[in-house]
């Protein structure tokens, strides 16, 4: 299951992560996200000890949102390291998620 991250847990959970971290973030109105969200469900289990795969709702936690320049939702974020590494703006088959978090598990 995707890890629920939020404003206490963002630089643990992210930021000094040894593994590749997917973050979307998202809303319970926004229907792209849930779109997003059952695909977002399915990578966490196949990536489950290669990468981090996480959630941040961004009506509970706008200081993440806010830091990361987050305007229009589903936008997902790769980190490797603590830095962005990859963006993706709306909902896209779950193909191309895979293929971001592939590039960076090398």
């Amino acid at each position: 299951m995707a890890l629920e991250i939020n404003d206490a847990n963002f630089e643990e959970l992210v930021m000094k992560s040894d593994k590749p971290v997917l973050v979307d973030f998202w809303a319970e109105w926004c229907g792209p996200c849930r779109m997003v969200g059952p695909i977002v469900e399915e990578l966490s289990k196949e990536y489950d000890g290669k990468a981090v795969i996480g959630k941040v709702n961004v009506d509970h936690n706008p200081n993440i949102s806010m830091n990361f320049g987050i305007r229009n939702i589903p936008t997902l974020l790769i980190f490797k390291n603590g830095q962005v590494v990859d963006k993706q703006v709306g909902a896209v088959p779950k193909s191309i998620l895979a293929g971001k978090l592939n590039a960076q598990l090398s």
